[in-house]
């Protein structure tokens, strides 16, 4: 990471605040909204003032802090399970009803015909993916972005409460046969019937609640490219497909427009059914797939195919002569469905015949040819990106260290610079994979840990699970075809939602080190790399596929007092640990889920006027870890989360990175720094500004 142009401005620390940053809480459709910066003034992150100015300039505000507390401090056991009711009803509202306030305010998009937007309405198209509450425009590739966190979101949260019914079967499973055991056979029959086997497709579980809740992004079927979805996006189930709109069916292979539509404008003069989009997977042995032609073959493999559904809608594309979406299925084993989807752009239907298929069965066979003028085939890629790198570190391009870390990580991490010339390693810097704790600052004892044995998600009484509100804050979930064997490798830990803090088991806890509530001491989990590149310094990418709430890395440093850090230069690697000022929603910070738990038990030292400041920091200037090279992006793909696993007290909380989507092969990872704007002052007293060189395409063209 390098900030270029600030050398003669103060340093500005980092935080872990969300508001008025624009980047929507993937995982709480309730509160996601669009960036509140117009793209003309370039407006952004706000980052709050130097210490001494906002104590002067937020007393107010620290007064109103102060009474919204007052008055409700109860006995701890009491706080703690008022906060756990009121944040389980705030977890069934937020999966049941939030996902369509989330997609609200959505456009209808012109139909394309032979992939061409009419030309009047193709800016509205193109640029206006509908607006937030303060009016302020979305761009369609943000409002997928956006659409795919709900889907994550919801399908973490069905996750959760799948895995916790299942337990719950097992449980009545062992009474219902202890019962029988002993003879009581009359308690048996009508209860054993009710303990049904959990669901296995909490994406299907949570396309359902999108769906009933008018969340998918493109509800009305359209002919041609979808606005915000690029040629060469990937997708990790067909029910990420579904939630988009760019493919209905969750099973089928072809996607088609029916009857209704043929009284929608533009459609008059078309053929119904119509063929919108079809899906390669592999399933039938009839197909002949040459990257530009497709010779596909039509629907039902059990019995002679007809030409009704989407037989005919392929039949009927090819005489309408409207282009038809091309989506390819290919195996990844990094993905919960064991597939990977990519969209390979438009095709037309040229020609289309029956024949006795491989089976001895009547198919029919479409011929579709790739329309000229796309971006081209990333299909091919895949195999590549998708697979391991197919090459040991020493051999990389432009390496210039095999391993930053130097051994303290569990997997190495590689240095490439193809930039400069000659090419030089990282320097400056001491690694630590843990934070640094001088001497004078003193760090609180353990709390007291829960009893669990083995892993707590199987335990009914977790203290810890109580300190979070109810539920513990990660899932297990598996790769397909993975064994299910908890934390095995095969399992992937992921975080069910960001949380105003997550309480973590640590040391006085008896359950297996490998619990799931252990989750950021694990070390590293990921194939990560730090590159040059051209405009930013060093950035870091990743060479595995990384799901939504799975844990990157923590930002480590030298652990700090805010006021230690004042008015040094030339240091951009200061990190505020603002975990109680954004519990408490402070200077427009975003609260998040399970503030009212934290805000219930608040002690009265943390309500003082001295805590509308971040009271320490961490300085990962001259130490720290792969985290300092993660640059800034006005639309990232990583979020911060405040964590406590060895003691509990909030000010001094780790610091650590996850991932908002799902992060393909080579991708560069990213967070918002939550710089605030015109903030920053030189030693002239003039406004230092800074350009933002991320690339976004809602950038605010400014870090501060």
């Amino acid at each position: 990471m390098m900030i270029a142009g600030a050398a003669a401005a103060p340093c500005r620390p980092r935080s872990a605040r969300y508001a008025e940053k624009g980047y929507p809480n993937y995982a709480d459709p309730d509160e996601r909204s669009a960036p509140r910066w117009r793209n003309d003034d370039g407006g952004g992150g706000r980052r709050a003032k130097k210490p001494e100015a906002r104590r002067g300039s937020k007393r107010e505000s620290g007064e109103a802090a102060e009474a919204a507390v007052a008055g409700k401090i109860q006995p701890p056991i009491l706080q703690v399970e008022e906060a756990a009711v009121a944040q389980e009803q705030g977890r069934k509202r937020r999966m049941t009803d939030a996902a369509a306030r989330a997609t609200a305010a959505g456009k209808v998009f012109p139909l394309i015909e032979d992939g061409v937007v009419d030309e009047e309405e193709d800016e509205v198209a193109s640029t206006d993916g509908g607006a937030d509450e303060s009016g302020v425009r979305k761009s369609c590739r943000l409002r997928v972005k956006e659409t795919l966190r709900v889907f994550s979101s919801t399908y973490l949260h069905c996750v959760q409460e799948e895995q916790r019914r299942a337990e719950s079967v097992t449980q009545d499973l062992k009474a219902f046969r202890l019962l029988k055991r002993q003879g009581h056979n009359s308690q048996v029959n009508g209860s054993y019937q009710e303990a049904k086997s959990p669901c296995k497709r909490p994406d299907l579980k949570a396309l359902t609640k999108m769906q009933e809740s008018g969340a998918i992004l493109y509800r009305e079927k359209r002919i041609g490219h979808l606005p915000g979805i690029d040629v060469g996006d990937q997708f990790y189930s067909r029910a990420e497909m579904v939630a988009l709109g760019i493919h209905s069916h969750w099973m089928n292979g072809i996607d088609y427009m029916g009857i209704k539509y043929r009284d929608k404008k533009g459609c008059e003069n078309f053929t119904f059914p119509l063929a919108t989009c079809i899906v390669l997977s592999g399933v039938y042995v009839d197909d002949f797939d040459s990257a530009n032609e497709i010779i596909y073959t039509g629907q039902g493999e059990k019995t002679a195919q007809t030409l009704l559904r989407g037989n005919l809608a392929l039949k009927n594309s090819k005489d309408n002569g409207n282009p038809v979406r091309v989506i390819r299925g290919h195996v990844e084993k990094s993905s919960y469905t064991g597939k990977v989807y990519t969209y390979d752009g438009l095709y037309k239907v040229v020609d289309y015949w029956p024949e006795k298929g491989v089976q001895g069965r009547l198919v029919f066979k479409y011929r579709l040819k790739r329309l000229e003028g796309q971006p081209p085939l990333t299909t091919s890629q895949v195999l590549y990106t998708r697979g391991d790198v197919p090459m040991p570190i020493s051999e990389l391009p432009g390496l210039v260290c095999g391993d930053i870390s130097n051994g303290q990580e569990n997997i190495p991490i590689p240095a490439t610079n193809l930039v400069d010339n000659p090419p030089v390693p990282p320097s400056g810097f001491v690694y630590s994979k843990s934070l640094q704790i001088p001497e004078h600052i003193k760090v609180p004892t353990d709390r007291i840990g829960c009893n669990c044995n083995g892993d707590c998600s199987t335990s009914e009484h977790c203290l810890c699970a109580k300190h979070n509100g109810s539920d513990l804050p990660y899932v297990f979930t598996q790769k397909k075809n993975a064994k299910r064997n908890g934390s095995k490798p095969n399992s992937v830990r992921r975080l069910v939602e960001p949380k105003a803090v997550v309480y973590e088991c640590g040391t006085n806890c008896t359950c297996h080190c490998n619990c799931v509530n252990r989750t950021s001491q694990q070390g590293l989990t990921y194939r990560l790399e730090v590159f040059k590149t051209e405009s930013k310094g060093w950035g870091v990418r990743t060479w595995d596929t990384i799901l939504p709430g799975a844990l990157i890395c923590e930002y480590t440093g030298v652990l700090k007092r805010t006021t230690e850090v004042e008015g040094l230069l030339e240091n951009n690697y200061i990190f505020d640990i603002d975990c109680l000022q954004t519990i408490k929603g402070l200077d427009g910070r975003e609260q998040r889920a399970g503030s009212e738990l934290h805000i219930a038990s608040l002690h009265s030292e943390h309500d003082s006027e001295a805590s509308q400041a971040p009271e320490y920091c961490i300085d990962a200037g001259p130490v720290g870890n792969i985290a300092r090279f993660i640059n800034h992006s006005c639309q990232p793909n990583l979020f911060i989360q405040c964590v406590l696993s060895s003691h509990s007290d909030i000010k001094l909380a780790k610091i650590m990175l996850f991932a908002a989507d799902t992060i393909p092969p080579l991708q560069e990872l990213s967070y918002d720094y939550g710089y605030h704007l015109d903030s920053v002052t030189g030693a002239d007293g003039q406004i230092v500004k800074l350009d933002c060189h991320c690339g976004a395409p809602d950038c605010r063209k400014r870090l501060y």
